[in-house]
């Protein structure tokens, strides 16, 4: 499997836990791949780069393989996390 959508990829992963709060996350603009602005359809693929928005956090994550369906204690292999950082209120 060379490709894989977005929300599917976060549920599968476990970045995020449901699917459908994965669509509502990426709808609302706060997901980019490799620097662009993701949508929940957007497919990844090994080697691309994630930033999620989560309320004052931000997370960086590398995805290292992709996976139909996963265990838990295998959920973490799909990804490294490069950057996690907490955004500042101006």
């Amino acid at each position: 499997m060379s490709t894989m959508r977005l929300d599917k990829f976060l549920k599968v992963s476990r970045l995020i836990k449901r699917r459908t709060l994965a669509k509502e996350v990426a709808d609302q603009g706060r997901i980019t791949i490799n620097g662009q602005t993701a949508k929940a359809s957007s497919n990844v693929k090994v080697g691309d780069e994630l930033t999620v928005r989560f309320g004052q956090k931000l997370i960086t994550a590398k995805i290292e393989n992709l996976q139909e369906s996963t265990r838990k204690e295998d959920a973490a292999d799909m990804y490294s996390i490069i950057k996690d950082e907490r955004i500042q209120d101006n």
